[in-house]
């Protein structure tokens, strides 16, 4: 009998406030009742955010475990992933048959992606109120993520930002690499980023 499949690895990162939470929250919703699920925040917040998943139903408060950053300084995404393999692999131990797990890890600078030993897919976020230039600034976050989501379309207007020269940017710096606009606070683009973590991790 052959071993199962280990449980896919998806790395959510981009700058505090962008909408990484919300875009997890967002996914095991939508997912939870085709997949096994579990989720790793990996934050300066991160207890504040696996409650805030507990709290409004994501998932069970069994499969999120919040493992702050400033309590463990080497687990930045870009750092050494030691501690943070260590509490995905524990998740993993604790739930037999788990599909994908989701790590919410902050990185403001956009200088850094997941350690690849870490992450099978790496998405990163951006949002639109930090500034129409955003999108074109080549850090490796941007770049090199498999996918860039482009968050909070609806505040375009307040801040003078144009979308499509957002989208032009990130064709740019991107080359053929996907990329996503949502506005999570209406669930808008949210089905189109399922669907890149369901296809591009072979979850079926």
């Amino acid at each position: 009998m052959s071993d199962p499949r280990p449980a896919l690895r998806v790395g959510i990162g981009g700058p505090t406030g962008s909408g990484k939470t919300t875009l997890v929250a967002e996914l095991c919703a939508r997912l939870r009742d085709r997949y096994s699920l579990a989720v790793l925040t990996n934050d300066v917040n991160a207890q504040e955010d696996a409650q805030m998943l507990v709290r409004t139903g994501a998932l069970a408060d069994d499969r999120v475990l919040g493992l702050d950053a400033s309590d463990y300084p080497n687990t930045d995404i870009g750092d050494d992933a030691s501690q943070t393999m260590a509490a995905v692999d524990s998740l993993i131990t604790r739930h037999q048959g788990l599909d994908a797990v989701f790590i919410e890890g902050g990185d403001d600078l956009g200088a850094s992606t997941f350690d690849p030993e870490l992450t099978d897919l790496v998405i990163y976020v951006i949002d639109v109120a930090a500034g129409e230039k955003t999108t074109r600034r080549a850090v490796p976050g941007i770049t090199d993520s498999d996918l860039l989501v482009i968050n909070k379309t609806d505040l375009a207007p307040a801040v003078g930002a144009s979308l499509m020269n957002m989208e032009r940017d990130a064709i740019s710096v991107r080359q053929d690499r996907p990329y996503v606009f949502t506005n999570l606070k209406g669930g808008e683009g949210v089905d189109k980023v399922a669907d890149f973590v369901v296809e591009q991790g072979m979850l079926d």
